[in-house]
């Protein structure tokens, strides 16, 4: 079992969070219980499963194989919005797939019918509550619809998991969650990345290190929680390999691969 220093953030709820966490679709079975497992014995401590990914069940086999204790991994699952109105059965069939008696953090998929989904979020304050999450949050949701579920509730996400990458960043999303105490979470880091974009592999040789060690860097350096992808031990290795700095005149040369207005 390997020992690995992953940056962590602590969530509005107090909750600390891996900034570093493992991606799990869309494997299933017994596909995604060997990648947890591979992922667990090599570092990580956060699991991302959702759901509409249909291995909740998989992620938690991965788990108890590990021999890594339950109170060490961050569990992050995901409420589809076609579920708005059985918010607790969902979750009650989330725990239960997962063989668990809670999940770490629990976020809305996507913003049910465009909407910010305020019974949605109603029922998810109240599983918090009760101990059955720990931390809640959304995916996908804009900055506006961040403020509705806070002047409906007066409790705003603690995570707000987005397409995040240097081709996705946009100061503004990033200033604006700051500013009410939300952490961006990442997903899809790599895919839409120009992975062989000339800045990106100029900065990776410099540290040597690959393109995709750089995103993730980027990502951890503002403050970020990045769930990269792979069923590969050796590339889950890499990409938790990042105990470099990168400078400021790296950071904002990174963020201007920006294509977001």
């Amino acid at each position: 079992m390997n020992t690995v220093s992953v940056p962590i953030t602590k969530l509005a709820s107090g909750t600390p969070m891996p900034l570093i966490g493992y991606g799990t679709h869309p494997l299933r079975g017994e596909d995604a219980a060997r990648a947890v497992t591979t992922a667990l014995e090599v570092g990580y401590r956060s699991v991302d499963t959702a759901t509409r990914y249909r291995n909740e069940d998989g992620v938690g086999e991965g788990v108890r194989r590990s021999g890594v204790d339950r109170g060490e991994v961050f569990l992050t699952t995901k409420l589809p919005p076609d579920a708005v109105g059985r918010e607790r059965e969902t979750l009650a069939q989330s725990l239960k797939s997962l063989r668990v008696d809670y999940v770490d953090l629990w976020l809305i998929h996507w913003p049910p019918g465009g909407s910010a989904g305020v019974k949605a979020w109603e029922a998810m304050i109240q599983a918090r509550e009760e101990g059955l999450v720990r931390a809640i949050g959304v995916s996908n949701y804009s900055l506006r619809l961040l403020d509705v579920l806070h002047e409906s509730t007066g409790v705003y996400p603690e995570v707000n998991q987005r397409q995040w990458s240097p081709v996705h960043f946009t100061n503004r999303m990033l200033r604006g969650c700051h500013d009410r105490g939300v952490v961006v979470g990442a997903h899809s880091p790599f895919r839409s990345a120009r992975l062989d974009d000339p800045v990106l592999s100029a900065i990776a040789g410099r540290y040597g290190v690959s393109p995709r060690q750089v995103i993730v860097r980027w990502n951890v350096q503002h403050g970020v929680a990045v769930v990269p992808k792979s069923a590969h031990r050796e590339r889950m290795a890499v990409n938790l390999a990042v105990d470099f700095t990168l400078t400021d005149d790296e950071m904002r040369t990174i963020d201007e691969l920006s294509e977001v207005g």
